[in-house]
C-alpha cells in the first residue's frame, strides 16, 4: 500500500494512493501515528480499502499533501553514510554510524515551501531514503530488523551548514529548523519496493541534476542502522530513521552552492515518488 495524508497543515486526513489516484480513507477514523502502527493499523487499513473499493472518494487534483506519517516521537538521521558524500565534505569514513536528530517541528509535506532560516547563509539539500518504524524496537538484531519496518519514504534532509558545522555544539542546530524535513509524497509498505539496498535516488536544483546515487552505496545498510540505533534508544512505531545522502550537496562543491529564495529543488527515489519544494525567505510569523 501507499499511504498519504492530505489537507491543511497540522489538520491532515489519511488517504491512500492506488495506481496514480489518491483516495480519502478518513472514515476509517485513524491517523497514521504511533497508535495506528502499534496496534496493527496497516492490516485494518488494507481490509478497509479492499472492502470499500469502488466507493472510496477520489481526491481532487492539486490537493495539498502533508507528511505521510503523523508527527513521530523522533526523527533520527544518519550522517556520512555514502562514501562519496563523506569524501566530498572532507570527512573520514565513519567507523560506526553518525547519529543526529531533526526536530519534529521540521516536518512538512513534499510540496510545501522550504523556509530559509533567519540569519542563514548556507542552506543546503540532501535527498535521502527514510525508514518508518512499525513496532517498538529495542536491542534489535540486524537479522530481524526489517521485521520492524512499516514502510519507506522520500526525505529531503535540508541542512544549514553554518549552523551545523561552524557553530559550537552538535549538528542538530543546522538540521531541525522549521520546514527542514519535507517527507513524502507517500509511505510505501515494504512489499511495494523490492530491494531497498538498490534504489536510485536523485535531486535537481532549478532543473539541473545535483545528486544521482544509489542505496547500494550505503556504508551501513538499513537492517544494520535499525539495529544500531536500537542499541541506544527505543524506537517507537511511526519513528523515522533517515539513512544519509549521496554526493552532490552544495557543501561539497567548489565553489560551494547554497539555496536562495526562489530556488526550486526536485527530488525522487525509485518506487517512492517525486517531491518538489520552493525556497522562500524567512518572514516573521
Amino acid at each position: 500500500m501507499k499511504l498519504i495524508r492530505f489537507g491543511e497543515l497540522n489538520k491532515e486526513k489519511p488517504g491512500v494512493q492506488l495506481q496514480d489516484k489518491m483516495y480519502d480513507v478518513s472514515a476509517l477514523g485513524e491517523d497514521y501515528n504511533e497508535q495506528f502502527f502499534e496496534t496493527g493499523g496497516l492490516g485494518r487499513l488494507e481490509k478497509y480499502v479492499q472492502s470499500h473499493r469502488g466507493i472510496l472518494r477520489e481526491l481532487p487534483a492539486g490537493v495539498r499533501l502533508g507528511s505521510p506519517v503523523a508527527r513521530p516521537s523522533k526523527i533520527v538521521c544518519i550522517g556520512l553514510n555514502y562514501a562519496d558524500h563523506a569524501k566530498e565534505t572532507g570527512a573520514a569514513l565513519p567507523p560506526e554510524p553518525v547519529v543526529f536528530f531533526k526536530s519534529t517541528t521540521a516536518l512538512v509535506g513534499p510540496f510545501d515551501n522550504i523556509i530559509i532560516p533567519k540569519n542563514s547563509v548556507k542552506t543546503d539539500w540532501e535527498v535521502e531514503l527514510a525508514v518508518v518504524i512499525g513496532k517498538k524496537a529495542s536491542y534489535v538484531e540486524a537479522a530481524d530488523a526489517l521485521g520492524y519496518v512499516a514502510g519507506y519514504c522520500l526525505h529531503n534532509d535540508v541542512s544549514e551548514r553554518e549552523f551545523q558545522l561552524e557553530r559550537n555544539g552538535t549538528w542538530d542546530k543546522g538540521k531541525g529548523c522549521d520546514t527542514f524535513a519535507p517527507i513524502g509524497p507517500f509511505m510505501a509498505t515494504p512489499d511495494e519496493l523490492g530491494d531497498i539496498n538498490n534504489l536510485r535516488l536523485w535531486l535537481k536544483l532549478n532543473g539541473e541534476t545535483m545528486q544521482d546515487g544509489n542505496t547500494s552505496n550505503f556504508i551501513f545498510n538499513v537492517p544494520f542502522l535499525i539495529s544500531y540505533v536500537s542499541q541506544f534508544m527505543t524506537l517507537l512505531p511511526g519513528d523515522i530513521i533517515s539513512t544519509g545522502t549521496p554526493a552532490g550537496v552544495g557543501l561539497g562543491m567548489n565553489p560551494q552552492v547554497y539555496l536562495k529564495p526562489g530556488d526550486v529543488v526536485e527530488l525522487g527515489i525509485e518506487g517512492l515518488g517525486v517531491a518538489k519544494q520552493k525556497l522562500v525567505a524567512y518572514a516573521a510569523h
